[in-house]
């Protein structure tokens, strides 16, 4: 397994955990949260639920991890199908610029 899978896989990962506050225990609602899980469609959060999360990631990664710039570049059609793994690679490429 290449470093940059590993990164990825542990982003993924932490994106996960954080989304606790916002969904409850995904162990208890039996939902397996997977690369392409829709954060409307499965988890059913809004986009007021997306800003909330995009402040825990900039608390958690810091100020370069800014998902709220990210999103408002976005048509709210590509907001609704947003998926975790797309959150992830997000992450994980602003991690990477960041060096």
């Amino acid at each position: 397994m290449s470093i940059e899978q590993l990164v990825t896989d542990d982003v993924f990962g932490t994106v996960v955990e954080l989304l606790a506050p916002l969904v409850g225990d995904l162990d208890v609602l039996g939902i397996q949260v997977t690369r392409d899980t829709a954060f409307h469609d499965d988890l059913e959060l809004e986009s007021i639920d997306l800003v909330t999360f995009a402040g825990i990631l900039t608390e958690y990664y810091g100020p370069d991890v800014d998902l709220a710039g990210f999103l408002s570049q976005m048509d709210l059609d590509d907001v609704i199908v947003l998926r975790v793994g797309d959150i992830a690679d997000f992450v994980v490429k602003r991690l990477a610029e960041r060096g």
